[in-house]
Parts: C-alpha cells; sequence; structure tokens
C-alpha cells in the first residue's frame, strides 16, 4: 500500500501523541527531570543550532567576556527545553492550573481598554510566550493569537484544540489583516496577540532599525493596523518567576494608534523588547536568525 503524506501524517500523529500526553501529565519534579534529560541530548549530544546561538550572543553583546556568554548559552539551552515541554503540559493544564503558573499582574489595564476599543498585544520571543493565549482566561473580549501554522495537519487541529479551551482562535499571518479589519468594520471589539520580533523578507521591509545594537529589517504589522484602524497597542512583558511559573505584565504603548507618528509604535516596542532582554538574556529565543539580514539595508 502507498502512502500518501495524509496517511503519513496520521501516523506520525498516532504514535508521538500518546508519548506527548504522557509527558504533560508528569508531575513537577518527573517534568523537568525529563527536561533536564532533553537538554543534555539537545545541547550536549546534538548540538542543535550551537553556532547560531553562539554567533547571536557575541553578534549583540560584543563586549560580554566568552565565560559569560556562555554561561548565557547553557542557561538559554535549559529554558529553551523547559519552554518547548511547556508547550506540551498545555495539554492537559486546566484553566485554574494555568492560573497559578502564569499570573497577570495587571488585568485590569487590558479591562479598561478593551470596554472601549480592540487591542493589538505585542510580545517577542520571550519567557513562555506560548501561555500568553490564557490571558483570555482574564478579559470579555474575543481573542486571536497570529500563529505559524503547522504543516501536519492533525497536529495544527490539535494546536488548534488546546488553544479553544482559552477561548482564542488561531489565525494565520495571512488571515490577519482580514480579520482584523472584519472585525473593525462591523464593530466587534477583539484582542489580536501577535509575536512581533521575526525578521521579514528583505525585499518586504519597509523599515530598518538596530535591534540591540545591530541594524535589521523590522516587522511593522501591527504598527500599521493600529495606525490605519486607531488600535490600542500594548506590550506584553514576561518574566520567567521561577521553573515553571511566569509573572506577565501589561505596558500600553498607544492608546489611540492613529494618533502616533510613523516609526513610533515599533520603536517603543523595540525599546521594550531590548530591556526585556538585557535583564535575563538566557530567556530570549537565541536560535533565532533574528539577525541573518544585518549589512543588507539599502544605501
Amino acid at each position: 500500500m502507498r502512502f500518501t503524506t495524509e496517511r503519513m501524517q496520521l501516523l506520525a500523529f498516532i504514535l508521538i501523541y500518546p508519548l506527548l500526553w504522557v509527558i504533560s501529565i508528569l508531575p513537577h519534579h518527573l517534568f523537568y527531570g525529563f527536561s533536564n534529560c532533553v537538554y543534555f541530548m539537545v545541547y550536549r549530544v546534538v548540538g542543535y543550532r550551537k553556532k547560531v546561538v553562539r554567533s547571536n550572543l557575541e553578534l549583540v553583546f560584543p563586549n560580554k567576556p566568552k565565560k559569560e556568554i556562555s554561561h548565557i548559552e547553557k542557561e538559554f539551552y535549559k529554558h529553551m527545553c523547559d519552554m518547548f515541554l511547556e508547550t506540551v503540559k498545555t495539554m492537559s493544564l486546566s484553566k485554574e492550573a494555568v492560573k497559578k503558573k502564569y499570573h497577570v499582574t495587571n488585568i485590569e489595564v487590558l479591562r479598561e481598554i478593551e470596554k472601549k476599543k480592540s487591542i493589538l498585544i505585542v510580545c517577542s520571543h520571550y519567557a513562555n510566550w506560548e501561555w500568553n493565549v490564557s490571558i483570555n482566561n482574564y478579559v470579555e473580549s474575543k481573542g486571536y493569537a497570529v500563529y505559524q501554522k503547522i504543516s501536519n495537519a492533525y497536529f495544527d487541529n490539535l494546536v488548534k484544540k488546546i488553544r479553544a479551551k482559552w477561548n482564542t482562535v488561531l489565525i494565520t499571518q495571512k488571515e490577519t489583516v482580514k480579520t482584523v479589519i472584519h472585525n473593525h468594520q462591523n464593530n466587534i471589539r477583539a484582542g489580536y496577540g501577535m509575536v512581533s520580533d521575526q525578521s521579514p523578507q528583505v525585499h518586504r521591509a519597509q523599515y530598518w532599525k538596530e535591534f540591540m545594537g545591530v541594524k535589521v529589517p523590522i516587522f511593522n504589522g501591527a504598527e500599521t493596523l493600529a495606525r490605519k484602524l486607531d488600535i490600542a497597542v500594548v506590550f506584553l512583558k514576561v518574566s520567567k518567576v521561577k521553573r515553571g511559573y511566569y509573572q506577565a505584565e501589561f505596558i500600553p504603548i498607544t492608546l489611540a494608534g492613529s494618533s502616533t507618528e510613523i516609526n513610533e509604535i515599533t520603536d517603543k516596542f523595540l525599546e521594550l523588547t531590548e530591556q526585556q532582554i538585557m535583564e535575563r538574556p538566557e530567556h530570549y529565543l537565541w536560535t533565532h536568525r533574528r539577525w541573518k539580514h544585518r549589512g543588507k539595508a539599502p544605501k
């Protein structure tokens, strides 16, 4: 029997899903003990993207000694493995459990804004951005999260199902503009979560700016929507309190996007992201090739 792509995807799902479920229900000490094992394999044995991570760290922290760079690198890999498995943990987390692990300090900021208009909630690849969707437990507005579609349709549906219990609708980047404009035209207030520190393609880049001291193309899709539709923009700052526990804080960037100057929202986002990284650099996603287009800015 010839295996089609769909059958192969189904087979992979059938084989992997039970393992993921078992991992998700492990008690705290066993769960993070398993994460330690994953860290050993990923960092010590496989060396997953170690050259990329080291290159990124040395690029943005040119004055840090090698010993400190090495320490940040190791701590990053430990955190990355924790975060990956915490994403798996989401499969079995109840609303009550996630509230204990992901604490929002000033949810009243979001609640006050949502009474008047829609909100773009922007964040970076920092701490545990996967649990950010649980914010919808605290607000009344319909929640959307922009995500990268998974090629395996069965796992993609699983992710959508998991997010649905947080009252979050997943939309792809291509669907974002259409969704926001549709809701705006129909007077539907909503919250849109976006991880906004991605690296746009060079030929599509409309804005270049220094990020962590290096000039790179900057994604400014959130600002474009905010200024066009007069949407509020809030930065979501997430800190890792201890292993498995996070604290989130909302920092308003603007309550009226249309009243801002061009690049004002984007610049403020970059500033807040840099501050966050400088506080605890090991919690940023250093495997991401964020600075790959440096030196390509138009003259």
